[in-house]
């Protein structure tokens, strides 16, 4: 299975080959977990190579990140534009009621009533709470909020989410 991203390469910082990164991760604290441990870096239409990650730390909201063999601006600004990734073994554990997001995207989505909705093709991250873009086989996506009104059951084994479409969350057409 893939790595999962947990940020993107944004520009250089400083003259000794470190960089900022933008954290695409729920909790960017955890770059500083992974010091001392290998990150995986994607280089857009390049390879994967793997780098000790030597130093990280936060400011004003990004992350600031040191990996070994990257000793200089020129060398940082080659990998602008990349993503970090981590195997999941090295991912945070998840609350019983959180799930990756890409374990959700592919699921199968049902009304209670065991009516086919469609697919979830997105999960956007809107500060108060998710909202998961539900693709039906005909007609337009509609978005519902990931909350426990709406979401009644998440089912990875049976790759399927089991939703109570409230009021207005849907227009249903003839």
């Amino acid at each position: 299975m893939a790595d999962f991203e947990i940020g993107i390469i944004t520009k250089a910082q400083g003259i000794r080959g470190e960089f900022r990164v933008l954290p695409t991760t729920d909790d960017p604290s955890r770059f500083e977990l992974l010091i001392n441990d290998e990150v995986n870096v994607r280089i857009k239409n390049g390879g994967v190579t793997s780098f000790k990650l030597t130093n990280a730390g936060m400011q004003k909201g990004i992350v600031i990140l040191k990996l070994a063999g990257i000793d200089d601006r020129n060398a940082a600004e080659k990998i602008i534009d990349a993503t970090i990734s981590i195997p999941k073994e090295k991912a945070l554990p998840l609350e019983s009621d959180e799930f990756f997001v890409r374990d959700l995207i592919g699921l199968r989505a049902e009304s209670e009533d065991g009516e086919a909705l469609g697919v979830v093709s997105r999960v956007l991250h809107t500060g108060a709470n998710d909202v998961y873009v539900i693709e039906p086989s005909e007609g337009e996506s509609f978005m519902i909020p990931a909350i426990k009104d709406v979401i009644i059951k998440v089912d990875l084994q049976g790759e399927k989410i089991i939703l109570r479409l409230m009021e207005g969350l849907r227009e249903l057409t003839p």
